[in-house]
């Protein structure tokens, strides 16, 4: 049973950084607008995003940082402070890095910082590993989130099958990466996920545009 959530639709609200819509005023919208849709919770990158988004939704939120650092490959959620100031944002679950890498802090300190900021931890896997020592360490939640996201080439579609290694362990089980469309979030369920994350073919207009640029670019008939 996954905490928090009334169905099992999440929306990563992470508009492309930079952009036209990297605004923690549009973000807070288009959470609402996905809330509006059915979603029954997000997933929010950084603090004043997590804040903004707090002020207009009672709704779950899972809370994280990018950080990119020269010195180590973790990207999300990488600092203890970040998970305390994502907590003081009213982040409800805070996701970390839990994949076997160089780290500036160690998974099990992190665990255990969420824990202290009353918060739920998620541990973004991509491996079966990865989920394992997650959940020795007390991990409250698993995700698939950096499956092929660890290696030189990243797979198109999402990893199924580690979803259903992962719904192995007895954790709750948030599928999280790649699912561009309705009937593979489907498919995640079948392969025993409570929940799962949409982004990119959600909240992220410009790449979404783009496939269907491609497309027709492509086709047959353009001109």
């Amino acid at each position: 049973m996954l905490p928090y959530f009334s169905n099992q639709l999440i929306v990563s609200c992470q508009p492309c950084v930079g952009g036209p819509m990297d605004n923690p005023l549009i973000i807070a919208a288009m959470a609402q607008a996905v809330v509006e849709g059915g979603a029954s919770g997000v997933r929010i990158e950084g603090v004043r995003n997590v804040e903004a988004v707090r002020s207009v939704l009672k709704k779950p939120i899972i809370g994280i940082v990018k950080v990119d650092l020269e010195t180590s490959p973790i990207r999300i959620t990488p600092f203890l402070q970040n998970i305390r100031d994502l907590a003081s944002a009213g982040a409800d679950i805070i996701a970390v890095d839990a994949t076997d890498r160089p780290r500036p802090e160690t998974l099990d300190a992190a665990i255990q910082a969420i824990k202290a900021a009353g918060a739920l931890s998620m541990a973004d896997c991509s491996c079966i590993d990865d989920g394992n020592n997650a959940a020795r360490l007390g991990a409250d939640i698993l995700g698939s989130t950096m499956a092929g996201y660890t290696t030189d080439m990243t797979p198109e579609g999402p990893d199924l099958e580690l979803v259903r290694q992962l719904a192995t362990l007895g954790k709750p089980l948030i599928a999280e990466g790649r699912y561009h469309t309705p009937a593979l979030a489907v498919e995640a369920l079948k392969a025993g996920a409570d929940a799962v994350v949409v982004g990119t073919a959600i909240t992220r207009t410009e790449v979404v545009t783009g496939w269907f640029f491609d497309a027709l670019k492509s086709s047959e008939f353009a001109r």
